[in-house]
């Protein structure tokens, strides 16, 4: 399994266009911060993890040519603001991308996206076929997500476990028969927005307590604001089994 990171950023936090922040102006690629995705490659398939405004921009800069599934973590606009673009995939490989969402979530995508879904149907628009994510394991292929419940604040969104790789964004709170799904990995992907506390999301010294608690043999987090600082400052900070990830970082399973 490939795993890649589409984006690390979060639009929680983000500042002015005009803003000069040490983070915002640096020349280090690895500030430059996307909004949170992942692309993940599996037994000959291609499925992304939450499409944001940046998809398109993603998906250019990291050539997928192919994809098979979007599977969405939860509604806000950070996170499903993107899923027009699967359009360009209709036209490759003529025929329609599926959608895994909550009930609740497709509810927001049929919002959000009300002319996929009119009775007239325009030329061109994006052709999916959603499917209702419960929290009982799924199949994309021969590829087996498990979902893991957890909460933004009082907002419940899924995080997902594939194999030995786990993926916990916009989270600030799991329970404890929730937690189980995430023991035992060999890679783990957690949210931590920054340094401060916030109300809906693991700052960094919550985050590297969960992770202490779970024990994965690697954590990457993600979801960083500008908030949390240079990259290469706060890698200095970090336990070796824990790093900061970046935009276009790959790892392998």
């Amino acid at each position: 399994m490939k795993i890649t990171f589409l984006g690390t950023g979060t639009s929680q936090g983000v500042p002015i266009i005009a803003c000069e922040c040490i983070v915002c102006s640096s020349a280090d690629p690895k500030d430059k911060r996307l909004r949170s995705s992942v692309w993940i490659e599996d037994e000959g398939s291609s499925i992304v993890i939450d499409s944001g405004p940046d998809f398109r921009q993603q998906l250019l800069r990291e050539k997928v040519k192919q994809l098979d599934a979007v599977v969405f973590t939860h509604e806000h606009k950070d996170h499903i603001a993107g899923l027009d673009e699967v359009r360009a995939f209709n036209y490759l490989y003529n025929r329609p991308v599926d959608i895994w969402a909550t009930t609740r979530v497709q509810a927001a995508i049929r919002t959000e996206f009300a002319y996929i879904f009119s009775e007239t149907k325009y030329p061109g628009i994006p052709e999916i076929n959603l499917h209702t994510i419960e929290n009982t394991p799924f199949s994309i292929n021969k590829t087996e997500l498990i979902p893991v419940d957890v909460l933004h604040y009082q907002l419940p969104v899924k995080g997902f476990r594939i194999h030995d790789f786990g993926y916990v964004t916009d989270a600030n709170y799991i329970s404890d028969p929730e937690k189980e799904k995430l023991k035992g990995l060999k890679v783990l992907v957690l949210n931590a927005l920054r340094r401060e506390k916030h109300i809906s999301h693991y700052t960094l010294s919550e985050a590297l307590e969960l992770i202490a608690e779970l024990k994965p043999e690697k954590t990457y987090l993600t979801h960083l604001s500008h908030q949390m600082g240079l990259h290469a400052d706060v890698s200095k900070e970090l336990p070796p089994h824990v790093e900061l990830a970046y935009d276009g970082l790959k790892i392998e399973l």
